[in-house]
């Protein structure tokens, strides 16, 4: 029995409700990994049946639901597991309630995590919004990169409900992995575009989007395939050389004809007029620099 739990270590994945959680679900089962699935019960209801589904055919698959305001049932979830993957995102449009309930989601996460002899890393999710914010960023043209940190009192003053909820949160899980003395590297990914993402990730990739034209012309937005994205979590967790931030995007949007690919992969939340002229299209200088990631991706087996 020893020997089946080296081959086939379990790992945490909270929530796997959400559109990421559930990506990164489906590649670590398909590695071999047993899966934790810790879930909330007002997840994505359409990804919900489809974990309903999986685990009727991978054995490798326990789900736990999870309230992530209640410590405990977060503890049981993750005991057991060498890894947690941590992914809060509201199933919800972002508000600034939503923004409290976040931060403490973390927090209770993590404070699980050091209440769990066998977590030996946690990688947590949080966003390019959480380094991309300020109040200089129309005059600022200096690099953005994973030493940034968005300025909380410009997401309040400006309602940036999301990037606050994610610079927030991401500062509360640093702070308390480093007390407790954690492994721990945080993904900052760029808007997540794929599968079903207008369907399953609505609410996410809308409140992400809050101020993107100006994200755009100022060279700070940019989307990640959920695909890539879930690789890189696993290999961030895999390779213990990793630490700190990763910011993780594919491709910086930083023109109109850049915007107009990107909101036709997010129809139908995004209405595009039929008029729309691309003839005279601006191109923005690229101010999102991610080196890390390049040395993290080299490594791996794509």
């Amino acid at each position: 029995m020893m020997e089946k739990d080296i081959e086939e270590p379990r790992v945490c994945v909270v929530d796997a409700s959400t559109y990421v959680g559930f990506w990164i679900l489906k590649k670590l089962l398909i590695k071999g990994y047993r899966v934790h699935a810790a879930i909330q019960k007002n997840g994505e209801k359409e990804i919900i049946k489809k974990l309903t589904d999986l685990q009727k055919t991978e054995k490798g698959l326990t789900t736990f639901t999870v309230d992530m305001l209640d410590y405990h049932s977060i503890l049981e979830a993750v005991k057991g597991c060498c890894a947690l993957f941590c992914c809060l995102d509201s199933p919800f449009q972002y508000e600034e309630k939503m923004v409290d309930m976040e931060v403490r989601g973390a927090i209770n996460v993590v404070e699980a995590c050091a209440q769990t002899d066998s977590i030996e890393k946690i990688v947590f999710t949080s966003s390019l919004t959480a380094a991309v914010w300020g109040q200089n960023i129309s005059s600022d043209h200096k690099d953005v990169d994973e030493r940034s940190w968005s300025d909380q009192d410009f997401c309040r003053k400006m309602k940036l409900w999301y990037g606050l909820a994610k610079t927030l949160s991401e500062k509360a899980a640093w702070a308390l992995a480093m007390d407790r003395m954690l492994d721990m590297v945080s993904i900052n990914p760029g808007l997540v575009i794929g599968p079903a993402v207008a369907q399953q990730n609505s609410q996410v990739s809308m409140s992400y989007l809050q101020g993107g034209e100006q994200m755009s012309v100022n060279g700070v937005l940019a989307f990640v395939d959920v695909n890539f994205l879930a690789d890189v979590h696993i290999r961030a967790f895999e390779d213990r050389s990793t630490i700190g931030r990763y910011f993780c995007f594919n491709q910086i949007v930083n023109s109109d004809k850049e915007a107009l690919k990107l909101a036709q992969s997010l129809t139908p939340l995004i209405s595009i007029p039929s008029s729309y002229n691309l003839e005279e299209s601006e191109v923005y200088a690229e101010r999102l620099r991610s080196t890390k990631l390049g040395k993290l991706v080299e490594g791996a087996a794509y």
